[in-house]
């Protein structure tokens, strides 16, 4: 039967039934359940410090090299599923409010939705699961908070934390845990317990190898200055910031301007030389020493720069114009009339040589405030740098949530497994129906010590059988996989966890999803 709708305007349209595709019903739910489960089986194989990498290929032939989850999963083609396009976005939402923990939230996600298959067939309604899953969630957000503890000592716990997140990236070879708390402490704010990854900038360049990545407490810009006999470093620089052409002005698009005479022309030419004179005296006046531009500017200003002995440099941009201005103190400034003295910043500027004559950087230190870092990321290959940049973003968020968060719990599957523990004896608690679906859930939760497990190569079940019995014999919640099988289940000996908000939000995003799906019972495709 055709439906007649209506637009925005009131303008009446029609959707006839040959137009478009329906699904309903439980086809509907096991299908995106399906599709769920198909996105979990690729991207489970990368979890953990054990996990493998993947190589992305585009439709150009361009590719990526990565374990990342939330890279995985927003370099695939999902357009064409709308349960697809629902991951999507919650991997995008993770990435930038934690920054890690894609690939758990998939695992959870697709394990939670199996065992509500398994409820449905039961002949439970899809709305008594989603209740009884977000009432395991009540519980297990509660029981999350008794099982973690408080951060006492800050930089050991950050080096760990950093250390866990790098353990399974491409630099785990190179220990950049260090590099990255140094990082982050030189711009955090402790006494707020804030921290703005802005200030922290990753700049890369390709040669040599990972090992030789460096923390600069100040920041680089990829350029030069702009004449080869200016000085290539000056200490203690008086530094003018300028978002205005160094160039006499110009005239606006419905102008023009005609030279007819000779003498005419001489005129433009005084004209001009006034202007630059001008520009040099304003940067004179405020006893500026350093010049750097957002915008370009010609030779004659250039050679007028460098004769002067007013190092310049130009094309920088607006972003990293702003950053310069918040690490040195000094101001943007968009006219020339406006510079003076206290709009400068002070820093010691240095050009370096990355070891060809056309890879150079500049360095802009402070040495009485740190505002702003960068970590200057080497690499043999450009598929290499940017993992490594990726998986210093992640290690960067990991410190950030231990700063802002303040409690932990342990890692390698043992909080799931204390969780999986704690619901099954809960349970018994509740009505039969509202039992059913916790004990799923809790059951679930599993999901997470058994890919660890199987990504290292253990005897699955085995393995996390006995964790259990570990944790129940001596009512210690910090036995987890011993992924790298060094020895060591105990996960608080191993140093290995994470923040309290970053597992309560996996918690929290994977039930959602799951609930967002099992309320989903028909999909019109309109074609």
């Amino acid at each position: 039967m055709s439906q007649i709708l209506s637009d925005e305007l009131g303008q009446s349209f029609q959707l006839k039934d040959v137009d478009s595709v329906v699904t309903s019903g439980k086809e509907c739910l096991f299908t995106n359940i399906n599709t769920v489960n198909n996105i979990s089986s690729f991207i489970c194989t990368s979890l953990g410090p054990t996990g493998m990498d993947k190589i992305l290929v585009d439709k150009d032939g361009n590719f990526k090299v990565t374990n990342d989850g939330a890279t995985i999963i927003q370099e695939m083609d999902m357009t064409n599923n709308p349960v697809s396009q629902l991951i999507l976005q919650l991997s995008k939402s993770q990435d930038e409010e934690v920054g890690d923990g894609t690939t758990s939230i998939v695992i959870l996600a697709a394990a939670i939705l199996n065992q509500a298959k398994i409820l449905i067939e039961k002949g439970i309604h899809p709305i008594k699961i989603s209740e009884g899953f977000n009432l395991a969630l009540s519980l297990a957000e509660e029981h999350l908070i008794t099982i973690s503890e408080e951060v006492v000592d800050l930089n050991s716990c950050l080096l760990k934390a950093a250390s866990t997140s790098l353990g399974s990236k491409i630099v785990s070879s190179c220990d950049f845990s260090v590099l990255c708390v140094e990082a982050a402490l030189g711009v955090a704010d402790l006494s707020r317990k804030d921290l703005d990854l802005e200030l922290i900038s990753i700049q890369s360049t390709v040669g040599r190898s990972l090992a030789e990545t460096k923390l600069i407490k100040g920041l680089v810009i990829k350029r030069e200055f702009s004449h080869q006999q200016m000085n290539k470093t000056v200490s203690n620089a008086k530094i003018a910031l300028l978002s205005c052409p160094f160039e006499p002005p110009k005239l606006k698009n419905k102008n023009s301007l005609l030279i007819s005479t000779v003498e005419e022309y001489k005129n433009l030419e005084i004209y001009q030389k006034a202007k630059f004179d001008e520009m040099l005296e304003s940067i004179k006046a405020c006893k500026a020493n350093v010049v750097i531009c957002q915008w370009g500017f010609d030779d004659e200003a250039n050679s007028m720069l460098m004769q002067n002995n007013i190092p310049s440099i130009r094309w920088v941009g607006g972003n990293e114009l702003g950053l310069i201005a918040a690490h040195i103190g000094g101001s943007i400034i968009a006219r020339f009339e406006d510079l003076n003295e206290q709009s400068l910043g002070i820093a010691n500027i240095t050009e370096q040589s990355l070891g060809t004559t056309s890879d150079k950087i500049i360095t802009i230190e402070n040495s009485n405030k740190n505002k702003a870092v960068t970590i200057l990321v080497r690499g043999s290959t450009e598929y290499v740098i940017e993992e490594a940049k990726r998986s210093i973003h992640d290690a960067l968020c990991a410190i950030r949530n231990i700063i802002t968060c303040g409690r932990i719990v342990y890692g390698g599957g043992s909080c799931e497994i204390n969780l999986s523990i704690f619901l099954d004896k809960k349970a018994k608690e509740f009505t039969c129906e509202e039992e059913e679906t916790i004990k799923a859930f809790s059951k679930a939760l599993l999901e997470i010590p058994f890919t660890l497990a199987k990504n290292s190569g253990l005897e699955v079940i085995e393995c996390v059988e006995k964790l259990r019995e570990l944790q129940i014999a001596g009512n210690d919640y910090t036995f987890g996989v011993d992924c790298l099988e060094n020895g060591e289940k105990n996960m608080k000996k191993a140093g290995i966890f994470e923040t309290l908000k970053s597992k309560t939000r996996q918690l929290k995003m994977a039930t959602d999803l799951v609930n967002t799906i099992l309320k989903i019972n028909e999909v019109i495709s309109i074609e």
